[in-house]
Parts: structure tokens; C-alpha cells; sequence
């Protein structure tokens, strides 16, 4: 089939031996530039059409054609019109080649009238259809959507760049990892002050639109009031009616209605509903001014005033489960806040291995008791708001896994008996090897590193099978466990020191922390122990891959146990805690303090885990 390009023609699709289309008469394209291949149309908007295509010259790939059509009153208005489109194209290829989480630009050109942008295709759920398929959303994906979405925002405003038409429509979900992108930016322009010119290429979606916006002026600020709408309709699924009216907004008052529209079962807290107002004020002067304001706003902790904590007692030994005890060294690594090593110290830590057949072995490491603050301090850079408040915990003495579990530790328990599930002996068919499947890596290439890709219902049947198979009582770590494991003592926000490099971690190299350069980037996940350990001889605690704990999502530690137990009760059952990062994501997701919420029957590119084991019975 080819497709035809007048944006147009009622019937687009034609077969492949004719040269005019039967609907409109304008001649066919084949091939766009002598490569793009166009399939379907997705979308249309005023400034023209878009389609999914494939490029012949980069293996059939996927990808986004952006068809723009200028309407100038004169030549000379058409020769300005291009050079504006190239300006911006421009601007585009460096935003999506400078951040993650906005579609990289291929290329763009002009072909006959028409005007072409080729982007990344991201194949994903957008929010409008997430919201279609999935129902409202509460308080704790407005959060994540907030929390996601206002860093890329961020990073765009201090380009000099305003999106303009922030909607559900143009946020997708990533299906390969659930990361959001922000989408169609062929409608952006660098901001002056000024009247824009270009009004067919002005973002001009209906009820999303600040006043300011309307009448031809944009700021940073009136994305965040798009921001804000799109939040209160994912929220109430309330959008504008066909006669034209709007349930969320009074026109008189000039007063979004939200609070009362949402449904009975869709609470939101204080603080979220003064953000939401916030962003939706009518006047751009009494809004928040920036993207990071919003974030300050979202994440900042009720209680102001630092408190005071009692000093935490002496750590205890765990108890020693038999002759089964071994000792090992190694080097605990400090950095300062540029990356650079500071500080190295020998070690020693004790562990025990389980034998689970077939030369394969499970390292555990005796972590000792002791009693830790748990959570960020406010002026922890990049802190959220479930990292709050600290508080100490008495964790009791425990083991916990060297490694996080690895590809053949996995296949060796997953061949065992089934206690309540079925298991995939090989879930772990991507980020391996560059993004390579593993069935196509040989098995030395992928044995040692961790297993991907598990949901934490899959994790609790490995932990089932692996207690029945050695008599001990293994589990995933509480979330307080795991923090305390990951801190080693320390009280920064990695226990290497102020910050990571991707010297010591399998992290997104191009998203530094504190004063640390730009690194290595490496796409994948590396074998586990590749990386130095912390003061309990624990390897790859920051980045590689997320690892589950045990703990249902909670939106802050107000009324969390204070004795090291895993917080299974009130929460949001829906979700279970992962901690750690990963090889994909930012050095500051990566801190001792960070945790994030997954379904428990999600099983992500992203997530991992270790076990963990409590004294008393000998191995």
C-alpha cells in the first residue's frame, strides 16, 4: 500500500502500482527522501499530519513523520516560515539528544510543499489512553506523573524552550520499562516575549490552554498550567464536551471546579491539592515560576522544624549459623562530591554459601544489627517527599545476598519444585547485552549477571522454593533492611560518599550527581561484583538493577515500624518498594534513600533483587 501525503485526502491508502491517488489525484510517494516508508497515519493536528513510518536505511525502524504545512501570505512569509522550521528542528535534535525522555530527532527536510520532522518512535500507551484503560488516577500516580514529567520540563524551560501543549495525548508511557516520555515538540518555540507569527504551528488543544497562551504569549509557567489540567482530568475523566462546555471549569468565575468532580474513591492530600491550585491559577504572576518550584512544592516535607534524634545505640553481631562461616576482603572506596577517591580501607565481612546445585552457589552476607536514620535529610538534593520523615530504626542482625541474584541462580532455584506459581526459567530477554535478547548471548555471557525482568510475586515463589529446598526461612528484605544494608554506616547519599561515578556504578553516566562529571553510559546491565562493595561487602546496592523489598508503597514514613520489619499494612497494597536503581536510570535515583513502587506483578527491564535470610536456623 501507499499512503497518500495530502493531508487532505479522504481515503489516503492506495495500492503499490499506482502514481496518483484515486481519492485526491495529488501524485504518490513511495519512498520519502528515498527511504522513509509511510504505514498509517496516527494523528492530526493544525499544523498537519502524523505518521508511523519505516526507515529503509536504519533496518526498517520504526518511526514518527511529523508533515507540517505552512499557509504565509507571500513569499517572503514562506522563506521565514522555513528558516524558523530549520531553526527549530535544530533546537529539537539537541533536546532530544541531551535528555533521555524526549524523542531524539532524526532528521528533518522539506519535500515538495510540505515541511518534515522524523522522530523516535516510542511504542508505549499514551496517559489519555492509560486513563481509557486503566480508569482515574489517584494521588500516587499524580505524584509519579508530577515527579517524572517536571524534571523534563524543567530541563526544556532552561533551554528557552515552552512545549505548548502539554495533554494526556502527548505523554506516552514506555512499554519496554514504564518511563514517560514527553511527545510532540513540533509545535515548540523558543520563547521571546513576543507575539508568535507562526499561529497554525501554535499548540491550540482546547481547555488546556492558559489565558496568556490564547492571545499569542508564552512562558514557562503556562506549560505548568497545562501540566495542571492534565493532572485534574486524569484524575475526574472529565474533558471538554461536544457542545463545547466544560464540567471543570466555571468560565464565569474563572475557577476550576476539580475538587468537586472527583470521583468518591480519588482522595488527594493537602499539600497535592495546593500544588494542583497552584498551577491552575488564572493569572501567570501568582503560578509557580518554574518547573523545579513545583518539584520544591511537591516533595517538601509538612514539618519544617529539624528534629532532634536521640543518638542510635551500638550495632550487634548476627549470630554465627555454624562452621558454614567464612571471612572474605575487600576495599571500601570513599569519593568527594567531584567523584574523586578520597578514602580506602581494608575490610573483612562474613558470609555463608548455599549450594543449589550444578556448581551454582549463593553467597550471604552477615550483616549485623544496629540502629540507623532512615529516610533524607530536607536538604538532601533531589529528595522526594516518601523519603520523609527520618527517623531511626533498630534493625536486628540478618544475612543478606553478596549479589543480587543472577541468571543462573535464578535458572537453578526456578528448576525446582513449584510452591504457589509457575516460574520462567529465562525471564530476562532484554537489556543483557545492549538491548540484545539473552537467547541470542551465550550463557557465559549472561550467567553472572542479575536477573531482570521479575516481577515481586515472581521473587516471593523464588524465596518459597528456596526455603523448601534449604530449610531456612529466605525472604526479600524489609525496605528499613535494605537501607540500612545499602548505608553500611554511612549517613551520605551513597555510601561511596556524595556522590557515584560510573567507576563504581552501572548507572545512566550522563546524569551526574552533586559536583561529579558526566560518564560512561553503558545500556545495559553488567555482572554483578563488577563494581567496588560497601563496608558490609555488599556489591552493586546502587545501580544495575532496582531490587523488590518486601514493603507495600507508602507515600512517607509517617507511622512506619521503627524495629526493621518489612511495612505490609495500610499503604497502597497496589504497589510494592523497589530500592537501589538501576543501569538506566539518574545517579540521584540511585541513592541510599530512594524507593520507588511497582505492581507486584510487574516485571520490568529494570527489576531485580536479593534475598535475605534471618538467623537461627544453620546452614
Amino acid at each position: 500500500m501507499i499512503h497518500c501525503l495530502n493531508p487532505d485526502c479522504p481515503k489516503p491508502e492506495n495500492s503499490d502500482n499506482l502514481k496518483f491517488c484515486v481519492s485526491c489525484g495529488q501524485p504518490l510517494v513511495k519512498k520519502l527522501q528515498n527511504r522513509y516508508i509511510v504505514k498509517k497515519a496516527l494523528g492530526r493536528g493544525g499544523f498537519g499530519k502524523t505518521y508511523l513510518a519505516e526507515d529503509e536505511e536504519r533496518l526498517n525502524i520504526p518511526c514518527v513523520i511529523k508533515q507540517f504545512t505552512p499557509n504565509p501570505e507571500n513569499l517572503d512569509d514562506l522563506e521565514d516560515d522555513k528558516q524558523r522550521f530549520y531553526k527549530e528542528a535544530q533546537q529539537l535534535f539537541k533536546l532530544g539528544e541531551e535528555h533521555l525522555q524526549i524523542p531524539t530527532l532524526f532528521g528533518y527536510f522539506e519535500a515538495d510543499k510540505y515541511l518534515y520532522l522524523v522522530q523516535q518512535y516510542i511504542q508505549g500507551k499514551t496517559l489519555l489512553q492509560e486513563l481509557v484503560d486503566e480508569g482515574n488516577f489517584n494521588e500516587q500516580k499524580i505524584r509519579a506523573l508530577l515527579n517524572d514529567i517536571l524534571p523534563i520540563l524543567q530541563f526544556v524551560h532552561e533551554r528557552n524552550v515552552i512545549h505548548r501543549d502539554i495533554k494526556p495525548e502527548n505523554i506516552i508511557r514506555r512499554q519496554s520499562d514504564g518511563k514517560l516520555f514527553l511527545i510532540d515538540f513540533g509545535i515548540a518555540k523558543q520563547y521571546t516575549g513576543t507575539v508568535l507569527s507562526l499561529r497554525q504551528w501554535i499548540g491550540r488543544t482546547p481547555c488546556y490552554q492558559p489565558m496568556e497562551q490564547i492571545f499569542g504569549r508564552t512562558l514557562p509557567c503556562s506549560d505548568l498550567y497545562s501540566l495542571g489540567v492534565t493532572c485534574i482530568r486524569l484524575m475526574t475523566k472529565l474533558f471538554l464536551k461536544i457542545e463545547r462546555s466544560d464540567p471543570l471549569y466555571d468560565a464565569i468565575k474563572r475557577y476550576w471546579l476539580w475538587r468537586k468532580k472527583l470521583p468518591q474513591w480519588i482522595t488527594v492530600s493537602e499539600q497535592l491539592g495546593e500544588v494542583l491550585d497552584t498551577l491552575l491559577e488564572y493569572l501567570p504572576r501568582y503560578r509557580y515560576q518554574s518547573a523545579k518550584d513545583v518539584l520544591n512544592a511537591l516533595n517538601t516535607e509538612a514539618m519544617s522544624t529539624t528534629i532532634l534524634l536521640p543518638p542510635p545505640p551500638k550495632t550487634t553481631a548476627a549470630s554465627k549459623p555454624s562452621s558454614n562461616i567464612k571471612t572474605f576482603s575487600f576495599d571500601v572506596i570513599t569519593v568527594n562530591a567531584q567523584g574523586k577517591e578520597i578514602n580506602r580501607q581494608r575490610q573483612q565481612a562474613e558470609y555463608f554459601t548455599e549450594d543449589l546445585g550444578a556448581g551454582i552457589i549463593l553467597d550471604m552476607v552477615s550483616i549485623p544489627g544496629g540502629t540507623f536514620s532512615m529516610g533524607s535529610p530536607t536538604s538532601e538534593a533531589q529528595r522526594v517527599d516518601n523519603e520523609s520523615p527520618q527517623h531511626w530504626v533498630t534493625v536486628k542482625p540478618f544475612y543478606l545476598g553478596k549479589y543480587a541474584v543472577t541468571q543462573a541462580q535464578w535458572k537453578a532455584v526456578a528448576s525446582l519444585a513449584k510452591v504457589k506459581q509457575d516460574l520462567d526459567p529465562d525471564p530476562s530477554n532484554v537489556f543483557c547485552g545492549g538491548n540484545k535478547p539473552a537467547h541470542q548471548l551465550s550463557w557465559d555471557d549472561i550467567a553472572n549477571k542479575p536477573i531482570n525482568q521479575v516481577s515481586w510475586d515472581d521473587a516471593i515463589e523464588f524465596c518459597a522454593r528456596l526455603s523448601k529446598k534449604t530449610g531456612k526461612n529466605y525472604r526479600l528484605p524489609s525496605e528499613a533492611e535494605w537501607e540500612y544494608a545499602c548505608r553500611a554506616g554511612t549517613s551520605t547519599p551513597f555510601h561511596f560518599g556524595e556522590t557515584i561515578t560510573p567507576d563504581l556504578v552501572n548507572y545512566h553516566g550522563k546524569y551526574p550527581y552533586a559536583s561529579a562529571p558526566k560518564g560512561k553510559y553503558r545500556d545495559q546491565t553488567t555482572d554483578v561484583g563488577s563494581f567496588p562493595p560497601n563496608a558490609f561487602g555488599l556489591y552493586d546496592m546502587h545501580g544495575n538493577v532496582w531490587e523488590w523489598c518486601q514493603d507495600v508503597f507508602h507515600e512517607n514514613y509517617n507511622g512506619a515500624p521503627t524495629d526493621g520489619s518489612a511495612w505490609e499494612t495500610g499503604g497502597d497494597s497496589q504497589y510494592r518498594k523497589q530500592r537501589g536503581g538501576s543501569w538506566y536510570d539518574k545517579a540521584g535515583d540511585c541513592r541510599c534513600d530512594r524507593s520507588i513502587g511497582f505492581p507486584p506483578h510487574a516485571g520490568l527491564g529494570l527489576l531485580g533483587f536479593r534475598v535475605a535470610v534471618s538467623p537461627g536456623v544453620s546452614p
